[in-house]
This record gives C-alpha cells, sequence and structure tokens, in this order.
C-alpha cells in the first residue's frame, strides 16, 4: 500500500517536541485537550493574515502559555500591545465556552516568534497554493512556482500533491510534483509539512506540501 505516514507525527517525541505540553488528572484531561484543540484551530483561522504556521500550548499550574509563529508578528502584537490584549481575550471566551463557566482571572502568557524564512515553511506555501487554486488559477502553474520559490530559498527538496476535484475535473484525481530530496524514512533530517483544503466550487481539493530544509533551518 502506498499510504505515508505525516512527517511530523513520525519525528515528534525522538527529534520534535509535542505541540501539547502539559500533564492532567484523568477528570480534566477530557476538557484540557478539547481546549487545546479549538484553541489551536481559532488561532489559525483568527491570525491566517499574519501567517501563523504553529501554535503550541504548555499548561503550568496557574497560567497557559501559548506560543505562535508567525510570519508577520506586528500584525499579532499591534499597535502598543492591544493585539495581544485582545488574542488574550479570545482564548479566555474559548476556555469559558469549554468550561461552561466564565473564566476571567487565568493568566495566559502569549509568546511571539517569528518565522525567518516564510518561503520554506510549508504551511504558507500550502495556503498560498490553495489560496490561488481558489482564484481559478491553473494548478500547474500555480505549484510549479511555488516550487521555484522554494527552491530558490535554499530548501533541500520539495513535493507538492493536489487531490481532489483539480480544475473543476468531473472526476477527481490525484497529481503529485516534486523536485530535489525528500527522504521518507530517514528521521534525522528535518521535514516540514502541511495540508491545506482548498474548497473550489465545484469541489475540494486538498494541497499536502513536505518541505525537505537544511540543518541550520
Amino acid at each position: 500500500m502506498g499510504q505515508k505516514v505525516n512527517p511530523i507525527g513520525f519525528r515528534t517525541g525522538s527529534f520534535l517536541p509535542w505541540k501539547s505540553r502539559w500533564f492532567s488528572d484523568n477528570a480534566s484531561f477530557k476538557d484540557n485537550l478539547v481546549e487545546d484543540i479549538k484553541i489551536r484551530k481559532a488561532l489559525m483561522n483568527r491570525l491566517k493574515l499574519a501567517g501563523i504556521t504553529s501554535v503550541e500550548i504548555e499548561r503550568l499550574p496557574k497560567s497557559l502559555v501559548i506560543i505562535m509563529s508567525v510570519s508577520r508578528p506586528g500584525v499579532v502584537i499591534g499597535r502598543g500591545g492591544t493585539g495581544i490584549e485582545d488574542v488574550k481575550k479570545f482564548i479566555l471566551s474559548i476556555i469559558s465556552e469549554v468550561r461552561k463557566k466564565k473564566i476571567a482571572d487565568m493568566k495566559i502568557d502569549l509568546k511571539v516568534n517569528e518565522v525567518k524564512n516564510s518561503e520554506i515553511s510549508a504551511h504558507l506555501v500550502a495556503e498560498r497554493i490553495a489560496a490561488e487554486l481558489e482564484r481559478r488559477m491553473p494548478s500547474r502553474r500555480v505549484v510549479s512556482k511555488a516550487i521555484e520559490r522554494v527552491m530558490a530559498s535554499g530548501a533541500k527538496g520539495v513535493k507538492v500533491v493536489l487531490g481532489g476535484r483539480i480544475n473543476g475535473a468531473e472526476i477527481s484525481r490525484v497529481e503529485k510534483y516534486h523536485e530535489g530530496s525528500v527522504p521518507t524514512q530517514s528521521l534525522r533530517e528535518t521535514i516540514d509539512y502541511a495540508e491545506v483544503p482548498a474548497l473550489l466550487k465545484r469541489g475540494y481539493v486538498g494541497v499536502k506540501v513536505w518541505i525537505h530544509k537544511k540543518e541550520e533551518e
């Protein structure tokens, strides 16, 4: 079978850290897990214009630490830090919704990390491809330009897979594009991976991107 393992999950625990880091008892585990999923999903949608790539969550005894990696930190921080305060209120509203009671006294610590090279971030590349497909641009041209930009930015290799009703075709299909080396079994290699849906008028097209980064990245 040609099924492939998620490169991020494959390396988590041995070469990559977990995206949620906390311990919990059996009673509160469910709420904490649901909170993490909802916070991560909501922040990825809310901060899309800031070029957000990942959200890491750490739970301390009396506080919640959220580490966001974004390509444009100024959009998140806002003028005089007003954007950070808005995000904190937004997170508190999500937690209150999950726990079904108003939470106002929880300490939330937000850390914003800048993505130095956005051209070799798999999530941003996949989002750009999906956005251009939604604007009805030809899929091959979109993917070939994306691959050129990634390779020009210093990546060792890149692989892009499109699946669905590509270019509005009646029958869905899978198209694969590849340049350079993208090892699937070498755990020590740095592989960035992302999958993003492109919601077209004639149907859904899934975009998957693998980027093999250099060691210093």
